[in-house]
């Protein structure tokens, strides 16, 4: 089967395929959360895009380091460089020390993560645990010319940038556009040119999170830490970056910039960004009043849903857009994708009811074709998931006795939606307490079945994979010699 798999890449704007710098390996970067407030809808789109692409490299055989940052430093209020970081700001607002603020609201992130069933990165590392790599990057430029001090702090130089490199190619921004539209804002004129980034702010008597460099006591400005913590883990060019759309300009471009000054080549060959979610067509925001939590949407506690919302319910209604596509939150919606769920999530327990036939009139084999030919066209979840409905209409028109199928077609639906809706999609099953452990058990039989043929033919990988799949979600697979068993952690 040809697994050529075609990325969007929004530096070449076009789709390109993916050929890794390490064959076999491939490394990512997602620029993570600013852990100063709870997890919000925006925190889940790209959380959950990037897993997806993370289980699919995987599932396609790459050793895959994904690395996935805090923002827990450097984040300023205003867009100008200025104004206070926002995890000091929280923290001087309610009395605690800022690194309480990054525990607490870290901890938050991640527990609703895993309720989302996004799988841990490979490395998570903080900007604060990352100040000797940021202030010798600040060095490096410095030192070549292309980063100036002023009055402690010290910026980019953007316009000797862009007499020997293009500023601006990532967003298309061009720099005399920027120059004409720049607002004058306070604190620009320690700048030789209002466009020039931060990547040492000079410390306020004032701010409480602060370090010693050769230029003051201070703290890094927010687009350094992206480029030092990429470059230490996955070194001077990796393979995919991603990220939010908002954060393509300034602080990609600036990634680029910093990076390719530093390290004297091209930091990334695909870039990837996930499209915003919005509410009845208005980009979420708390100054609207329609900025909504994961903990609200779980327990339906805000006043704009009309019900809670489970967390799988959360990730199917994401999937069912293209990462690229705008995704509109309204509830409406979230009902329709909380069936549509409902209805895959049945098929795969009614298949287990399914009396083999003799004879076949399906053909599952192109169905998982076309499923693989969905995600290798840049991650195209919605027609997987449209590819997976087919497999529910087979599946029920068998049960109802309009279809046949054999045993080989039922093994092949089994693995069919084990593989794509289990392992790639990360779709896992909701009970209600009152139905009792009969979905999980029905389930958990199908998913050890598929692992005990795999084990019979020799096939590790599928087996290792599996038990892997499920410790993630702290389900514990045991061995014995009548077969395997299975707890909850």
């Amino acid at each position: 089967m040809n697994n050529d798999l075609y990325i969007y890449n929004t530096l070449s704007r076009k789709k390109e395929l993916f050929v890794p710098i390490n064959p076999n390996h491939a490394g990512m970067y997602v620029c993570g959360p600013t852990v100063y407030g709870d997890p919000h809808l925006g925190h889940a789109r790209p959380a959950i895009t990037f897993d997806l692409v993370f289980r699919y490299l995987q599932h396609l055989g790459y050793k895959v380091r994904y690395v996935r940052n805090i923002t827990d430093v450097g984040h300023l209020e205003s867009d100008a460089d200025e104004g206070e970081d926002k995890i000091a700001k929280k923290a001087r607002l309610e009395e605690l020390e800022p690194m309480e603020v990054v525990q607490y609201f870290s901890d938050r992130y991640h527990e609703f993560m895993g309720r989302l069933n996004v799988l841990k990165p490979s490395i998570e590392p903080r900007a604060s645990g990352h100040l000797i790599e940021q202030i010798a990057m600040i060095s490096k430029l410095v030192e070549a010319g292309i980063a100036y001090e002023s009055n402690g702090s010290v910026y980019f130089d953007v316009e000797k940038y862009n007499q020997t490199k293009k500023y601006g190619i990532l967003s298309g921004r061009v720099l005399e556009d920027l120059l004409a539209n720049t607002r004058d804002l306070e604190g620009q004129d320690e700048k030789r040119n209002s466009f020039d980034f931060a990547l040492w702010k000079k410390a306020q008597p004032e701010h409480i999170m602060r370090w010693p460099s050769a230029w003051s006591e201070g703290f890094p400005g927010w687009h350094l830490e992206c480029s030092a913590m990429s470059t230490k883990y996955l070194g001077e060019t990796f393979d995919i970056h991603g990220g939010g759309m908002d954060l393509m300009f300034p602080h990609h471009e600036a990634e680029i910039a910093q990076s390719t000054a530093c390290n004297h080549k091209p930091p990334v060959k695909y870039w990837m960004h996930n499209n915003m979610i919005t509410i009845n067509g208005q980009k979420m925001g708390k100054s609207l009043g329609n900025f909504i939590t994961l903990e609200e949407f779980f327990k339906g506690s805000h006043p704009a849903l009309t019900q809670a919302y489970s967390p799988m319910t959360i990730r199917f209604f994401i999937l069912q857009a293209h990462y690229r596509s705008q995704l509109d939150f309204g509830n409406e919606a979230l009902q329709a994708a909380q069936k549509g769920f409902d209805k895959l999530m049945k098929a795969m327990l009614t298949i287990q009811k399914i009396a083999p036939q003799s004879t076949s009139t399906a053909d599952i084999a192109s169905l998982e074709k076309l499923c693989y030919e969905a995600l290798n066209d840049d991650f195209n979840s919605p027609i997987l998931i449209a590819n997976l409905f087919e497999a529910v209409r087979i599946v029920n028109s068998a049960y109802d006795g309009k279809e046949k199928l054999t045993a080989e077609d039922i093994s092949q639906l089994k693995k069919l939606f084990s593989t794509f809706a289990i392992e790639i999609l990360g779709l896992l099953p909701e009970v209600d307490p009152a139905e009792g452990g009969k979905v999980v058990e029905g389930l958990m039989k199908l998913i050890l079945e598929i692992r005990a043929n795999a084990r019979a033919n020799k096939d590790w990988a599928t087996s290792d994979r599996i038990r892997e799949e499920l410790a993630a979600v702290n389900i514990s697979v045991k061995d014995t010699k009548d077969g395997a068993t299975w707890s909850i952690d």
